[in-house]
């Protein structure tokens, strides 16, 4: 049924199955058309961008933690060759949105479990129709009973199971995204987001979170954190914002007065990222273009804290040191640190992390950086070269520890964001004034 997070335990598995078989499918036609005469470069192309349309179908038509993990992989869709931009862009671009709603009497009755079955005095209003879905929940458009504007986040029912189930199958099949993003540790990938994502389901959790970026960014700026009106473990009621997703600006030109806004924009969002895990202890660990908005006075509103982790000590300082050593392009010294730390074995073989790393660490050496999808299709680029066998042995020689790799992956994933927002920050002076510990 629309807007259902299919829980049947067959249906879901038989779904995700059928990845596997049509990824092998479709490479044995391949093979076919090229064995009859077919240009083989055109054949490839037409099999891997129908194999991403079929990842992402899928993915989006279950909801849940597949539809939670085809959204984390579109933030990489700067790093596609540009040969296959289009069909690819688009597949992912239907992740960044969502699927259909859940049926009225089920919000309501997601509601009335929540919220009490007085749930309707709270409310002057509340539309029906959901404003926004997505991979666990919907948020509806109200108004308080107090009289203010309020954004009502509710969690499909059965969305906590489903999720915890897709995790764990989608680790059995991480080697098909290698087809998307040849190059990227989705194993890694999906066992970070597992632990992250099992928070998520925990309205009232994400609640706090909430509460304490926007007591912490309260006096910022250039930046906007709701505050929250009401909160129970499935249902999250919160100030409504008026604005327009980021998303909405990435990958479309810009004269010169709008890139100055873009920039300004892209500020902020370094600045938040850089800043919070020692002002608050929380970093936001889901970059995605659409939990930020435009807003109409020239603020960013920040939004969705359902993936935050706990810094509390603020970004590892053996990390800041990695950072800094980055920034130095001293890859002596960060082999031994690695070594030293229990990172990289000493023996391991043509392990070249500096070269592994590559341009990857320019925004912190250069006062400004321009972040475009010509740089990121570079860095794409190197990273599937095939003939890069180096690469693909440093990357399993690094055993860096779960919390150092989500800031990695959740930097990594604004690099690629800002790649398609197009724009120029200060990223090394944002992070010597924000980074306990980061000289550059």
């Amino acid at each position: 049924m629309a807007g259902q997070v299919p829980r049947n335990g067959l249906s879901r598995s038989a779904r995700l199955a059928s990845l596997p078989l049509g990824f092998a499918g479709r490479a044995l036609t391949g093979w076919g058309r090229t064995l009859a005469g077919a240009d083989g470069d055109e054949v490839a192309a037409s099999v891997a961008v129908r194999n991403a349309e079929q990842l992402f179908a899928v993915l989006g038509s279950l909801k849940g933690g597949a539809m939670k993990l085809g959204q984390a992989l579109s933030v990489y869709d700067a790093m596609v060759p540009a040969e296959l931009l289009g069909p690819y862009h688009d597949a992912l671009a239907k992740l960044q949105t969502a699927g259909p709603p859940m049926p009225v009497r089920d919000a309501h009755r997601m509601l009335a479990e929540q919220l009490g079955r007085g749930w309707v005095a709270r409310f002057r209003e509340l539309d029906d129709e959901p404003v926004a879905s997505a991979s666990i929940g919907q948020v509806h458009r109200g108004v308080w009973r107090d009289g203010r504007e309020v954004a009502v986040k509710i969690q499909y029912p059965g969305a906590d199971v489903a999720l915890d189930a897709d995790l764990r199958q989608l680790a059995r099949f991480s080697r098909l995204f290698g087809a998307v993003l040849p190059g990227l540790d989705a194993r890694a990938l999906v066992a970070e987001l597992h632990e992250r994502m099992m928070e998520e389901v925990d309205y009232r959790a994400e609640a706090d979170r909430q509460r304490t970026f926007a007591a912490g960014y309260a006096d910022a700026p250039g930046l906007r954190v709701p505050a929250v009106v009401a909160s129970a473990p499935k249902v999250l009621v919160s100030d409504w914002l008026d604005g327009v997703p980021l998303r909405t600006l990435l990958d479309t030109p810009a004269d010169a007065a709008e890139q100055a806004v873009r920039d300004r924009y892209a500020h902020t969002i370094v600045e938040t990222m850089f800043s919070s895990p020692a002002r608050i202890g929380l970093l936001h660990a889901d970059p995605h273009p659409g939990n930020f908005l435009v807003l109409a006075d020239g603020r960013l509103g920040m939004v969705d804290f359902g993936a935050v982790a706990a810094l509390h000590g603020g970004i590892p300082p053996v990390l800041v040191e990695i950072l800094n050593l980055c920034a130095r392009g001293d890859g002596d010294a960060l082999h031994t640190l690695l070594v030293t730390e229990g990172f990289l074995a000493a023996d391991a073989p043509d392990a070249d992390v500096m070269r592994w790393i590559g341009a990857l660490a320019d925004p912190l050496r250069h006062e400004t950086f321009h972040f475009d999808r010509a740089w990121m299709a570079r860095q794409g680029a190197r990273v599937v070269d095939p003939g890069n066998r180096a690469f693909a042995q440093t990357g399993r020689a690094l055993n860096l520890p779960p919390d150092h790799v989500l800031v990695v992956r959740v930097l990594s994933g604004w690099m690629n964001i800002l790649a398609q927002l197009d724009c120029t920050v200060a990223a090394r002076g944002i992070a010597a004034a924000h980074v306990p510990g980061f000289s550059g």
